[in-house]
């Protein structure tokens, strides 16, 4: 795993779409990001949560870009701010870099160039190091059951290809980190990397998204505007929740994979795209398809490559690695130093069925992190669901009771020392965790 050192950066736009693109293609960069949609937030965000750098639009409600650099320049002269704006307010953008900005970047924003003034805002404050690591710890690729290994072996196959790949599972099993793993390790891992959530916008605005319009194309359209097909030419669209799409949205994103090809709303040019679709989705596509609610055709151009990702209750020996990472970001995170989960918690936590799969094994370890007070973390922080969970009794083979007798035996050899006693069984330090917690040994065993 490759772990880099957080760097926060507040996005203020009153624009929710706008945002969610920026936090999307922000986080594929390294970066964590806080959001506010107006400039009175933004002064108030800068004094309380002090981020590394602020991204903000010029116009917004309440309280304008220009406004808001002078009221966060009367308390604070360090923190970097990087204006966002249209051809029609460049005046304004030079006046704010006077007032105390250290750069502005036009709309519609091209990736490349933010990540660039970005660095620069960050370098002018010696805070860059390793923050636009394309392979952040988000995308670390943590799991010890063989189904995990076989489905990201597969990924780095099908990550040199240019083929569509559709990931399917449940809510929070991580499909968009499965799609980070494929964009990074591919020949398009420089170029843009452009997210869409289908489900999060109704069907005029989606269909504005992913292929932008012209200006007077529908009320509020008050200027042209490029679509995220269009922004992510050259490289990957990933679309999220694609099951969610409405049929004749459908039909256009068919034409853009069959010809590379679309037009904005309300416009007449033919625009050219060369873009890999990476999608992802929680329903069962096969089934709409059998209810009129998915075209077949657009499902099999969409799965070249289909890749399934199962719930967490049916890959437990995933949880303790998992469980591991999350307690060690989330203890960075919080400026906390936890150094282990005890054998109780992780029991507790294994025995649990996780309807929300890894997001919430991940909100889990953070409030318990949060919550426990020395180093480790114990099974008192847990939810009381939790805690009241009892670990499963299963019958061991023959072989399994041998191995566990070794395992014991080894461990009082060398007084419990576990670095030692792995070493000797030709085992890694994790795997006998693992062991010792499948096996339930307990310290007063050793």
């Amino acid at each position: 795993m490759i772990k880099t050192k957080e760097i926060w950066i507040l996005v203020a736009d009153d624009d929710r779409a706008h945002r969610d693109m920026l936090r999307a293609n922000l986080e594929h960069a390294g970066y964590s990001v806080m959001e506010v949609t107006n400039g009175k937030e933004a002064v108030r965000c800068v004094k309380t949560q002090h981020p590394d750098l602020v991204l903000m639009d010029m116009r917004m409600p309440e309280m304008d870009g220009l406004t808001a650099v002078r009221e966060i320049r009367s308390f604070d002269q360090k923190v970097p701010i990087l204006i966002m704006t249209a051809f029609g307010t460049i005046e304004n953008a030079v006046q704010t870099v006077k007032a105390g900005a250290y750069d502005y970047i036009l709309k519609p924003l091209d990736m490349g160039e933010l990540e660039k003034a970005i660095k620069s805002g960050l370098d002018q404050q010696g805070k860059s190091e390793n923050a636009g690591e394309k392979e952040s710890s988000r995308e670390s690729f943590v799991a010890e059951s063989a189904v995990m290994k076989d489905l990201f072996s597969l990924a780095e196959k099908v990550a040199a290809s240019e083929a569509s790949v559709l990931i399917t599972g449940e809510s929070g099993t991580g499909k968009e980190v499965l799609a980070n793993f494929i964009q990074s390790r591919s020949a398009r891992s420089q170029k843009p990397f452009v997210k869409v959530n289908c489900a999060a916008l109704h069907d005029q605005l989606l269909e504005s998204e992913l292929f932008g319009h012209e200006k007077g194309a529908f009320t509020g359209a008050v200027a042209q505007r490029k679509g995220r097909f269009e922004l992510a030419d050259g490289g990957t669209i990933f679309l999220d929740e694609i099951g969610d799409m409405a049929l004749e949205t459908q039909a256009k994103i068919l034409r853009a994979l069959q010809q590379k090809t679309f037009e904005r709303l309300g416009g007449t040019q033919t625009i050219q795209s060369d873009c890999r679709v990476i999608s992802a989705t929680n329903k069962d596509l096969k089934e709409a398809i059998k209810e009129g609610r998915f075209r077949e055709d657009l499902f099999y151009r969409l799965s070249v490559v289909p890749m399934h990702i199962p719930p967490l209750r049916e890959r437990k020996e995933d949880i303790p690695p998992l469980a591991d990472f999350f307690m060690r970001r989330h203890s960075e995170k919080n400026r906390k130093n936890m150094a282990r989960i005890t054998p109780e918690a992780l029991s507790a936590l294994i025995s649990y069925d996780w309807p929300g799969n890894v997001r919430e094994l991940s909100n889990v370890i953070e409030r318990a992190v949060i919550l426990s007070l020395g180093d480790d973390l114990t099974v008192e922080s847990l939810p009381a669901a939790m805690r009241k969970a009892e670990a499963p009794e299963a019958e061991l083979t023959v072989l399994e009771q041998a191995e566990k007798n070794l395992i014991i035996a080894t461990l009082k050899k060398y007084g419990g020392n576990r670095g030692l006693a792995a070493e000797e069984l030709g085992m890694s330090r994790r795997t006998l965790y693992n062991k010792l917690h499948r096996y339930n040994i307990s310290e007063d065993m050793i």
